[in-house]
């Protein structure tokens, strides 16, 4: 019988603890109720933002 093994969970772990991070600094920085939602859907694609970032600093942009 096969075991089943997850090997990403750490994967799940960092994203979730930079979920909650993203989450904490988008809506510290807010000024006003619609700015913090826009802070916490901004704080769900926040790899999104470091891969755009890391790819206009290397230059691939």
């Amino acid at each position: 019988m096969a075991k089943n093994v997850q090997n990403n969970a750490p994967a799940g772990a960092v994203y979730g603890l930079g979920l909650i991070g993203a989450a904490i600094f988008y809506i510290s920085q807010a000024t006003s109720f619609w700015v913090g939602v826009l802070g916490i859907l901004k704080a769900i694609v926040w790899p999104a933002f470091l891969v755009f970032e890391a790819l206009k600093a290397l230059g691939a942009g």
